[in-house]
């Protein structure tokens, strides 16, 4: 019933994507490195970190890096909420320009995501509100001055096991996830993006994993008449650290 869900909302948003393609768009190529922590605090209390940095291909060009925090509270076995920080700073958005400065974001964060095992497989339906302050700019300079929009986004993550063996594993993940904006300075992108991912991650022990994925980002661009069309190769590494009890 889970998959037919994935597949019902991925042919849902299909023909509307196909739609907007029809206007001018921007094909890019790029590399997401990240590295994401997580620190058990207590059983159901946990805090959540990342760095991640963005690149263009072609050319070979610095698109943004991030900083992301949050605290993690497992209300229920079904149940996960979050809520954090994130700082982004964007060097550009087409690797052909380079500007002599970095567009700063600051971002509040909240997520509810209910999870359930069906068969082998695990389901996240994440649902998640983004507060966003974007520091203006004029093709020259930083400005004195900040957008502000709150952003929706809905995420369907599939993840199942290929392979196990003792402390070792192969996991596959399936996602899909749609974003829109809305507030007075988003009036021209409602829609926002839409991501479908594909990765498989190895795990060298219950702590430790390495993950690499094919990302396909479709995302209108501010003006509201033109989009990116990004394809993006994920690589991940998951590093969970088991605090020692006291003795």
């Amino acid at each position: 019933m889970k998959v037919l869900r994935l597949l019902l909302f991925t042919g849902l948003i299909s023909p509307f994507l196909s739609a907007q393609s029809l206007k001018k768009t921007d094909h890019q190529t790029l590399t997401w490195i990240r590295y994401y922590n997580i620190l058990p605090l207590t059983e159901k209390w946990a805090i959540h970190s990342e760095f991640d940095n963005r690149n263009f291909l072609n050319p070979l060009h610095e698109n943004l890096f991030v900083i992301r925090v949050q605290g993690r509270y497992r209300i229920h076995k079904n149940i996960d909420l979050g809520s954090g920080l994130a700082y982004f700073n964007v060097n550009t958005q087409d690797p052909d320009v380079d500007p002599d400065f970095s567009i700063p974001e600051y971002r509040i964060q909240q997520d509810v995501t209910f999870i359930n095992d069906v068969a082998k497989i695990t389901f996240h339906n994440r649902l998640q509100l983004e507060e966003r302050f974007i520091q203006k700019a004029s093709k020259t300079a930083l400005l004195n001055d900040f957008a502000f929009a709150y952003r929706f986004r809905y995420r369907l993550q599939a993840t199942f096991d290929l392979w196990k063996k003792e402390k070792r594993s192969l996991k596959g993940t399936i996602s899909d996830e749609i974003m829109f904006n809305f507030g007075k300075d988003n009036k021209r992108n409602t829609f926002d993006q839409n991501r479908i991912y594909l990765a498989l991650r190895y795990h060298f022990n219950p702590n430790t994993g390495l993950e690499a994925g094919y990302l396909n980002s479709f995302q209108r661009r501010s003006s509201g008449l033109d989009f990116y069309d990004r394809d993006i190769i994920r690589f991940t590494v998951y590093h969970r650290i088991n605090r020692k009890p006291r003795i």
